[in-house]
């Protein structure tokens, strides 16, 4: 009777490991597509930036200003480099997505 219930048990040990893994890894999916929508909504505000900053360099060369507008320049400067960062970032996370669905595909997880 012992062993009975005792296999039982480790049955219902192993079914939940399972259960668990499984939740882990759709968990893990949820939040690397949630990194990938920040990272779009990133570049997004980081395109709004340069947009506001290209106006403002306009004006002041238009203007005359010639310190605001190698202020500005350092700002598009900065901004084109936090773009490239996040369009790196974001090929990275499908990167890895692609990888990791090739792997699960294959060694039949």
């Amino acid at each position: 009777m012992k062993k009975i219930l005792m296999g039982i048990l480790a049955m219902g040990m192993l079914g939940g490991t399972a259960l668990t893994a499984s939740a882990q890894e759709w968990r893990h999916d949820h939040d690397r597509d949630r990194d990938r929508r920040e990272d779009n909504r990133d570049i997004r505000r980081d395109q709004r930036k340069i947009d506001h900053d290209r106006r403002e360099l306009r004006r002041d060369e238009r203007e005359g200003n010639y310190r605001g507008a190698e202020r500005e320049r350092r700002e598009l400067r900065d901004e084109y480099r936090d773009i490239n960062r996040d369009r790196a970032d974001r090929w990275r996370d499908s990167r890895y997505r692609d990888h990791d669905d090739y792997y699960r595909d294959h060694r039949g997880w």
